[in-house]
């Protein structure tokens, strides 16, 4: 069997939201030609320099100009500086504590307020969140699906509260990684629509998880999103830094290097060939293995798609990236699964098989899924 591939990049006709033109460009590849020629960036830095002036405070005001969402990855701190030391505004950090910290993640978020930002790290319930954990993995096969929830609902929730109007997200992954039309990425807010269409909820929703071995509404209250009432007495409005600025984020690493951000020293993320990605998180590798199964592809091709779409490599380089790291059995995350979620690794595979697609891969005359002698899943197509 074969499946159709971008003529450009290596994103499959499996990708979700993917769309081709008759050339068989992909979408995010079209996304890119509007970011590399059809949009003056001059006009877009000039509306943004308008919203900044809008919304800082007086110098003699106390409080902050705009909360910026944080993980202490290499997006969101670049986000922070660009803020802080190019627009000269006061922000608030604020971090959605994630699922299993790495020790180089705690670092590099601990770095933002030494590089002088004030920051909010919400801690959450373990409990209850260690219950979404293993209920988003065995239902919508997505172990970080709460995650996904608390990054964009806590840093609204802080807006309202301390009565901060402007939000600064970084890219908008619409596009940088394509979605179903232009008018998707060419998105230049984020609200509550963009997180139920785009924001991972995968078709499930928070109110789903009440019941969920024992959970009550009343615990679940960091992952639901603030009223249209909250959002507009205070004026609430996320923009997507991307979409006023050339997103690239091989340059803006190295800018946020200069300022204490330190990359994986020691090889490459599990599961793509960078080492400058998913720091924070010791379950990426599982995480990004789900949509694998589920799509036949993985990071790296993630990854390859944005180095060619930025000029840094060709379609074959990229091709050979692809078959060397796409598709490897995460063993790092599914060890460090285990210890969180006390599932064994027998219930997790039986997991991961219920979500991997069998017209992709090769079964046995029983129905199980055929692997390696390292535990890959065996392709039924060529990547092409």
């Amino acid at each position: 069997m074969s499946i159709r591939y971008c003529s450009r990049c290596l994103f499959p006709e499996t990708k979700p939201d993917l769309a081709f033109d008759e050339q068989g460009i992909c979408s995010a590849c079209l996304a890119a030609d509007e970011k590399h020629k059809g949009i003056d960036w001059q006009q877009r830095e000039r509306e943004f320099k308008e919203i900044v002036e809008y919304y800082k405070k007086p110098k003699e005001a106390i409080g902050w100009d705009c909360i910026v969402p944080v993980s202490g990855g290499k997006d969101s701190t670049y986000q922070a500086y660009f803020m802080k030391y190019v627009c000269r505004m006061n922000p608030l950090c604020v971090c959605f504590e994630t699922t299993c910290v790495t020790e180089l993640g705690q670092r590099n978020l601990d770095n933002l307020s030494e590089m002088g930002m004030d920051v909010i790290h919400f801690k959450k319930n373990h409990e209850v969140y260690r219950k979404m954990v293993v209920e988003g993995f065995k239902r919508v096969g997505d172990e970080m699906w709460p995650n996904h929830i608390g990054i964009f609902t806590i840093p609204v929730m802080v807006a309202v509260k301390f009565g901060i109007s402007l939000i600064i997200w970084g890219e908008n992954s619409q596009q940088e990684y394509g979605g179903p039309n232009l008018e998707s990425v060419r998105s230049r807010t984020l609200n509550r629509r963009w997180l139920e269409e785009f924001g991972g909820l995968l078709g499930n929703r928070i109110q789903d998880m009440v019941g969920v071995n024992g959970i009550t509404e009343k615990e679940l209250t960091p992952y639901i999103y603030p009223s249209d009432e909250d959002i507009d007495r205070v004026g609430v409005t996320g923009i997507f830094l991307g979409h006023y600025f050339f997103w690239d984020a091989r340059k803006q690493l190295e800018i946020v290097k200069k300022h204490g951000f330190q990359v994986k020293t020691d090889g490459n993320i599990e599961g793509t060939y960078t080492n400058y990605e998913n720091l924070d998180e010791k379950l990426v590798g599982l995480h990004d293995y789900l949509k694998f199964v589920k799509y036949g592809f993985g990071r790296a091709t993630d990854h390859v798609g944005i180095d060619i779409r930025n000029g840094r490599m060709t379609r074959k380089e990229g091709l050979r990236l692809v078959k060397e790291f796409d598709g490897k059995y995460p063993h790092y995350a599914v060890s460090e699964f285990i210890s969180y979620s006390g599932m064994t690794k027998e219930e997790i595979d039986e997991v991961i098989d219920s979500f991997t697609n069998a017209y992709l891969f090769e079964q046995d005359e029983d129905g199980r899924f055929l692997r390696d002698d390292q535990g890959n899943l065996i392709r039924r197509f060529p990547v092409l």
